[in-house]
């Protein structure tokens, strides 16, 4: 049985040229990066100016106040993928304690004590800092520009602000103040302004300049310390003074209840961005690199371990069969992230092991699971979460959510809006990263910088003894998850998705359709997608679907059918819903370059030349 082959028509070309691509989930940051680039900026430039352009105009799926992971490659290194490392931790305040005292079995999913450190913007000036070329100013003059003098705001930006607009107009008034000016709600293509936030990134310039505060004395005279003047002053100065202050305000939170959060200054001070090396795996002459298992990177890598010992007949997503092994796979690895992953000490060696992929593999049968079934690891007693089917505090009854793309519910809580940025320059500089976080409808505004903190703790526990239970200084177990691949040693392809804990779903049938299918990359972005939604959520309130798969009708009704004859629970999500991929690859042998996006919303593009 042959691969199914792809469609002769894309919705958009997949770009080559030799001198430099991007690709993002909004054309203004792919069009930044590319201008970047276009003036003699490199990738982690490029990268950069993009990130905080996707700060302001896409604030519904992150913002300063998030997180962000990133996995790159040097045109030095060209075979070392290192993991950027922007997620921040639990502050000192947020204890299991201190939330069940207050009245919470779960961690919310909107409000304030939902907030890590915020990590997005230390990470970024970390990158600029040491691989980078620009100067600061550079870098935030295309962020600064759109949030002070406008950008045509998305229909999707409206849409979040309208979902969540009783919320801001009874108990964030901050919000409404900042999203809903004069109590209208912007329409699609009117300009929004941030000026707050302008502001708060023309200080973090003037401190590198030797301006702000943070800078002391005496200016700094290299590029490096005037980035990290510009660091100090987020973490020390007045962007922690007011992050600090704004949380001692009860409000509002998705329990229905409302809440001061913990964070401190001297959270936001502790706190500095890293470098950490990248988990990976062998698949098919190829090198998979993603973050350690404090992020659920390694589960794509594990779902890739188990079908690897599968005919390629097995791993064509456009089949009965080859979509029933994916899902199947995937909720062996998913049950895995929920038991083992998180801020410790994860046997991951033992999980990427071939053996126990083969182990794993033999519970695959012709019937859908509808069970939570984690492996054994020696010493090991895997914990078993929750298993809610639902979950609606009192306050929420009657309210409705949706399937398929990550939904925003009228008191905020959010499962897994998120943005992507991937770029390769001429030099074979190659960056995969994920902002996510800080979403508009995460936690009230804080005035004085034009943004809120995220809700990244929603992905702890409460139960003691569970691999990712809230402790200060500990981080949550992200869902953010770039990409790296590698072949002969070398950097290849940069790809990632929005989507929560669809994101790495997604990502393996790109993985599938390119390595196995010889796809092009446009190709297997716009082929049908599914995902499993057979484990417990990463987002507040933390459900399952025992059995459950989301397809795109694009799939087919006889595949479809095929699948429910199976045991799949299936959920038809339309034709052209699901994923929002986006990729960018090198051929060293050539220098050849190319790039694809997601048509999926008509947001995402991809630039280059």
């Amino acid at each position: 049985m042959s691969f199914t082959p792809p469609e002769s028509f894309t919705t958009r070309p997949t770009l080559r040229g030799t001198f430099g691509m991007a690709a993002s989930t909004h054309w203004l940051a792919t069009a930044t990066a590319q201008s970047v680039l276009e003036r003699g900026g490199n990738a982690f430039d490029a990268a950069a100016a993009a990130a905080f352009v996707l700060h302001v105009v896409e604030p519904h799926l992150n913002g300063p106040g998030g997180d962000m992971t990133g996995v790159f490659s040097t045109a030095e290194d060209p075979g070392k993928p290192v993991v950027l490392m922007g997620q921040g931790p639990a502050p000192a305040g947020a204890t299991v304690q201190h939330l069940r005292g207050e009245g919470l079995d779960l961690v919310p999913g909107s409000g304030a004590l939902a907030a890590a450190v915020p990590g997005a913007v230390d990470a970024w000036l970390l990158l600029l800092q040491d691989h980078g070329t620009w100067e600061l100013a550079e870098v935030l003059d295309f962020a600064i520009g759109y949030a002070r003098d406008g950008h045509p705001v998305l229909a999707r930006v409206g849409s979040t602000i309208s979902a969540v607009s009783a919320l801001f107009s009874e108990h964030w008034p901050t919000s409404a103040d900042l999203w809903m000016p004069d109590g209208r709600i912007p329409q699609e293509g009117e300009l929004m302004r941030n000026p707050a936030h302008a502001r708060t990134l023309q200080r973090l310039v003037q401190a590198g300049a030797g301006i702000g505060e943070a800078a002391g004395a005496a200016a700094a005279h290299t590029r490096e310390s005037r980035i990290d003047a510009a660091r100090r002053e987020w973490s020390e100065g007045f962007v922690a003074r007011a992050a600090a202050k704004a949380v001692q305000t009860p409000h509002r939170h998705s329990s229905g209840t409302d809440h001061r959060g913990v964070l401190t200054m001297a959270d936001m001070a502790g706190f500095r961005a890293s470098y950490e090396e990248a988990a990976t795996l062998e698949f098919r002459s190829y090198t998979i690199a993603k973050t350690g298992p404090w992020g659920q990177g390694p589960a794509l890598l594990q779902t890739l371990a188990i079908l690897d010992g599968f005919d390629d007949e097995y791993l064509d997503p456009s089949t009965e069969l080859g979509a029933h092994t994916i899902l199947e796979a995937q909720k062996l690895a998913l049950a895995d992230r929920e038991a083992y992953y998180g801020d410790a000490d994860v046997p991951l060696g033992h999980l990427l092991s071939a053996d126990y992929a083969a182990e794993r593999r033999q519970l695959i049968t012709e019937q859908a699971s509808h069970e939570f079934r984690p492996g054994r690891v020696p010493g090991l007693e895997p914990y078993t979460p929750v298993l809610r089917t639902e979950y609606v505090p009192p306050a929420h009854a009657g309210a409705a959510g949706g399937v398929g793309e990550p939904t925003v519910e009228p008191a905020g809580e959010t499962r897994g809006d998120t943005c992507h940025i991937d770029v390769v320059d001429r030099w074979g500089n190659m960056i995969s990263a994920t902002p996510s976080g800080g979403w508009l409808q995460s936690s009230p505004a804080i005035s004085e910088l034009g943004f809120c903190l995220g809700t990244r703790l929603q992905m702890t526990w409460l139960e003691p003894g569970t691999p990712s239970t809230l402790a200060p200084g500990k981080r949550p177990r992200t869902t953010l998850t770039p990409t790296l691949v590698l072949r002969d040693g070398i950097a290849v392809s940069a790809l990632g998705s929005p989507g929560g804990d669809q994101q790495d779903q997604w990502q393996l049938l790109y993985l599938l359709r390119t390595i196995v299918g010889g796809y092009s990359p446009q190709q297997a972005i716009d082929a049908p997608a599914f995902h499993t939604t057979s484990m417990p959520g990463s987002f507040w309130p933390r459900t399952w679907e025992p059995g459950g798969a989301v397809v795109e009708d694009r799939l087919g009704n006889n595949v479809i059918e095929g699948l429910e004859r199976r045991g799949h629970r299936i959920t038809r999500a339309g034709n052209w819903t699901l994923g929002r991929l986006s990729a960018v690859v090198r051929d060293p042998a050539t220098g050849v370059l190319q790039a694809a996006a997601n048509p999926r919303g008509a947001q995402g593009y991809a630039a280059g030349r």
